[in-house]
């Protein structure tokens, strides 16, 4: 098994702790407050500028040309998907230049930053995987029963199509060429996934 697999099996509490979240399982059956949305749609943006930055960093401290172009364009990824949030933005009356980044918000950004910047590549991955797979978990399992028709069907189609799982697979390609199985690995790994439940959970507490 792939350390990505190993990792990502080894935290399946928090997962599935995600996916029963009360802000995830609102987007999921259209019940989630319009308000509670267009909150997270601001921070998802901020936080997303930061993951790309990581990217960045991540490349830049890779060792082969090949990783640093695998990097790069998941960096281009992750731009393409801000350019989503913008139209989201719109869509939700949320202006993407006044946003402030709440507390789980900001603990998470500094977290993976400061890993970026301060451990080698392999330890920046692990901080990143839980996000990627974590998404395509999520639109998958909210897409099982067909794409709904509600407000939120498009975060859904975007999170379960066939384009965005294998963004989630090169990072896990690349954790198997760089990331060593070590208790900081995991213990990063866990951090980060930690994170997403505690940034959905203050998403649904902000209205």
């Amino acid at each position: 098994m792939s350390i990505a697999a190993e990792l990502w099996e080894a935290n399946q509490d928090l997962a599935i702790g995600c996916l029963n979240n009360a802000f995830v399982q609102g987007i999921g059956n259209g019940s989630l407050p319009r308000s509670n949305f267009a909150y997270y749609v601001g921070q998802d943006a901020f936080f997303l500028e930061a993951f790309a930055r990581a990217y960045s960093i991540a490349a830049a401290k890779v060792p082969d040309w090949k990783g640093f172009g695998v990097f790069h364009g998941l960096a281009a990824g992750v731009l393409q998907e801000l350019q989503l949030h913008q139209s989201y933005a719109t869509q939700w009356g949320v202006n993407l230049q006044d946003v402030q980044p709440g507390t789980a918000t900001r603990r998470y950004t500094d977290f993976l930053l400061a890993t970026a910047w301060s451990q080698e590549v392999g330890v920046t991955i692990a901080a990143m995987l839980p996000c990627m797979k974590l998404y395509a978990f999520l639109g998958q399992k909210l897409a099982a029963n067909g794409i709904p028709d509600h407000a939120y069907a498009d975060w859904i189609r975007i999170y379960s199509s066939n384009e965005f799982e294998p963004l989630a697979d090169q990072l896990a390609a690349l954790a198997d060429r760089y990331t060593v199985d070590s208790p900081l690995a995991r213990s990063t790994y866990r951090y980060a996934m930690q994170c997403e439940l505690d940034f959905f959970q203050a998403a649904w507490e902000v209205a």
